[in-house]
């Protein structure tokens, strides 16, 4: 874009998803549920590994990281759209809508890290048994997660400090319920050829070549359980694949999907509404697809709630005693 106005703007305008009054009470209904449902499914798997000494392993330790990244990604962006319906504003600040970016970037890289990770962990698992506890020790599971949040760290920062770079015109509405990178440079008036060069650079690097070791595990992961000769080997190693298999479809073809067409194919309103799969649906699902198909999540979910049945008793019964 020709640098032009180069007013300093104090806030933004998110469209949200429809622009219907007759339509925000549904909405605001439908998201407050599905937030919902997103924090305390994905608590509720974080208590079962914490307290259940036998999911203290590598994959569990893995999955409740993601059940807590799912959590602070949803909670980047739907609490403030739940606010602006409810008093109809469409208002963000200026350093609201950075803040926003930069989380909602941090927590959806560290996302994309920890599928991959879970991934290797399976290969590992499946493909070389033998060697698997001592490769996926405690300390290396640790260094890898650490790992990814610095990465995820320094790459939000950076996107983050390229747009603080724009000047931004005076017409300030994104056309998002959030402030969605892409849709924030749209608006600049100064010259964005870095920032969508960075934007397509880290897409490729941090999305694409993850998604290639998830591929490549997962090739491997099928030769080997085809080798397997009975029928019931093969059912058990692929039950504990098909969980992580169906969120790494949902998470990278809605948004690899989106990030990657041109901008002529989609409306920003389209976009906004596609956006919902992996912004919301993906983990609000994570805990209903592990838990269902996992005997040893179900086991420690009914400890976790009889557990919470029991304390509620007998607080009543003291309470009654005193």
């Amino acid at each position: 874009m020709v640098p032009g106005n180069d007013t300093r703007i104090s806030q933004f305008l998110l469209q949200g998803l429809a622009k219907e009054p007759a339509l925000q009470p549904i909405i605001f209904g439908l998201f407050l549920s599905m937030y919902l449902v997103t924090v305390f499914g994905n608590l509720l798997i974080i208590l079962a590994v914490i307290s259940d000494s036998h999911l203290h392993t590598p994959m569990y330790f893995f999955l409740s990281n993601l059940s807590f990244v799912d959590i602070c990604f949803t909670s980047t962006t739907i609490p403030k759209m739940l606010v602006n319906i409810k008093t109809q504003s469409k208002v963000i600040s200026y350093e609201g809508c950075i803040s926003q970016m930069f989380f909602y970037i941090l927590f959806a890289v560290v996302d994309d890290f920890l599928l991959t990770m879970m991934a290797y962990d399976r290969f590992l698992a499946i493909c070389h048994p033998l060697h698997y506890m001592v490769i996926m020790n405690l300390r290396l599971c640790g260094l890898l997660v650490l790992v990814s949040w610095i990465i995820s760290g320094l790459h939000s920062l950076l996107e983050s400090l390229l747009v603080l770079r724009l000047s931004f015109c005076t017409v300030s509405e994104i056309s998002h319920f959030f402030c969605e990178i892409k849709q924030v440079i749209q608006l600049a008036c100064s010259d964005t050829f870095l920032n969508n060069i960075m934007i397509y650079f880290m897409v490729m690097l941090l999305a694409v070549v993850p998604l290639s070791g998830i591929l490549y595990s997962y090739t491997k992961i099928v030769s080997s359980i085809c080798g397997i000769s009975s029928a019931q080997g093969k059912y058990k190693a692929f039950s504990t694949c098909a969980s992580h298999l169906s969120i790494v479809s949902l998470y990278y073809c809605s948004s690899l999907g989106l990030y990657l067409s041109s901008a002529g194919t989609h409306s920003s309103q389209s976009s906004a509404r596609a956006s919902v799969m992996y912004t919301v649906v993906t983990p609000m699902l994570n805990p209903f697809i592990y838990s269902l198909r996992n005997k040893d999540i179900k086991r420690a979910l009914k400890r976790v709630v009889q557990m919470a049945v029991i304390k509620r008793q007998i607080v009543l019964g003291l309470t009654k005693y005193f």
